[in-house]
């Protein structure tokens, strides 16, 4: 199941559900790839 919005605050997160996946797949750091894309709020972050 993919979140369509932070369940928090409501912002959009869907669009990076796919990038995400695929770059942590690849080795990067979960920290770094969220800080990438632009979820800096600690509520889209889980």
């Amino acid at each position: 199941m993919i979140p369509i919005r932070c369940l928090s605050c409501g912002k959009p997160v869907s669009a990076y559900f796919d990038e995400y996946n695929k770059r942590v797949a690849a080795g990067e750091k979960s920290k770094d790839v969220l800080d990438d894309l632009g979820l800096t709020r600690y509520c889209c972050r889980r």
